[in-house]
């Protein structure tokens, strides 16, 4: 089911009496129809809204939302044939789990209305998709939570949805857990090639289960795309640090006569960009060891983790206390000296511009 946005806003009354507040800001953008959307961003952001926009839990101040080519922008929540699953499971505790995932089927009306035994062949069906067919006599409180929050993803695929909505729906879990149902909401989403949208702060888990990613910030959207894609190539500043863990560390910078400089070092030199103010990023893993490269750094630490190396180093110009530089544990790091020197990867540094942090593209130069 392909889901259009078209135009959508959503304000809310400011209760101290000023202007009303903009959850959502003229949000245009097409959902492909089988494909799942991590819509993305900091709390406060509107991504939670746009979700209950979309389920018809909210009403939208204007704009319209198509379910293919039907206009539901009015249509009530229940005639949507949406699923929903919240950040909190919300099963309820004198059920079994059998009876949790058949409760919406018992609201079937009219043609609809299922016997006994469909209710409980569709229920049972949901629960083996996802793994929890032997555990359908148990009480919620006999699982463990990631269990139980498949319970809810099985009572919101019960109903055969068109659109599948998920609200933060790891929240609650452990690390191990998180990392394990998400594969598990992949997996199910493919399965069933139901339209999926999952709301999330954590860009880890937008950037790993999502076929495109929309990252959002104050009801904006700022940007649109595939997640490496959105990663390689942030439109501004908010998106690059948004992105990426470790986080793309931020120096004050300038161009000046086709080079990039960060304070007196010319650290890479580029054309097409006129002399001005920049913010230079540089992603954790954009940095070569280099004893004769271009930018210097006061080494702090070395950090050995496996595979990798993280250096730890302080510049003048950096916007963060610690620049985090991720290399080969291969390389080895002199400790014995104060300072350590860099080369930089290209494709992994981003100037952006200093009053709009927009992006500002640029050549190599040879």
């Amino acid at each position: 089911m392909k889901i259009v946005l078209q135009n959508l806003t959503k304000k809310f009354p400011n209760r101290d009496g000023g202007e009303d507040v903009v959850a959502v800001n003229d949000f245009t953008f097409e959902i492909p129809d089988g494909k799942l959307i991590g819509l993305l961003g900091p709390s406060g952001c509107g991504k939670s809204t746009t979700l209950n926009l979309i389920s018809g839990l909210e009403t939208a101040s204007s704009g319209k939302i198509y379910f293919g080519d039907n206009d539901v922008t009015d249509l009530p929540p229940e005639n949507r044939g949406v699923g929903l699953v919240f950040q909190s499971y919300a099963l309820y505790p004198h059920m079994t789990v059998l009876q949790n995932i058949m409760f919406p089927l018992e609201n079937f009306k009219g043609k609809d209305k299922l016997s006994k035994e469909e209710m409980v062949k569709r229920a049972t069906e949901a629960a083996k998709l996802v793994q929890i067919e032997p555990f359908l006599n148990r009480k919620p409180r006999e699982m463990s939570g990631g269990q139980q929050q498949r319970v809810a993803i099985a009572r919101a695929l019960v109903k055969m949805p068109r659109v599948l909505l998920l609200d933060e729906p790891l929240s609650n879990l452990d690390a191990r857990l998180r990392l394990q149902t998400r594969e598990e909401i992949r997996r199910i989403q493919r399965e069933t090639n139901i339209t999926t949208v999952f709301v999330t702060h954590d860009q880890e888990e937008a950037m790993s289960i999502s076929d495109m990613i929309v990252v959002m910030k104050l009801g904006i959207v700022q940007q649109i795309g595939k997640p490496q894609d959105v990663y390689d190539y942030p439109v501004n500043l908010f998106v690059a640090k948004f992105l990426g863990t470790p986080p793309i560390n931020v120096f004050e910078g300038k161009v000046r006569n086709n080079q990039i400089f960060i304070g007196d070092e010319a650290v890479l030199d580029i054309e097409g960009v006129e002399d001005k103010d920049v913010f230079v990023g540089i992603r954790p893993e954009g940095f070569i060891l280099d004893e004769n490269g271009p930018f210097t750094c006061k080494l702090n630490a070395v950090e050995v983790m496996g595979r990798d190396t993280s250096v730890v180093t302080t510049h003048e110009k950096a916007l963060v206390d610690s620049i985090r530089s991720i290399i080969s544990a291969e390389n080895k790091v002199d400790t014995t000296k104060e300072t350590v020197r860099f080369t930089l990867k290209p494709h992994k540094t981003f100037i952006f511009d200093h009053e709009t942090e927009e992006s500002i593209p640029y050549k190599v130069r040879k």
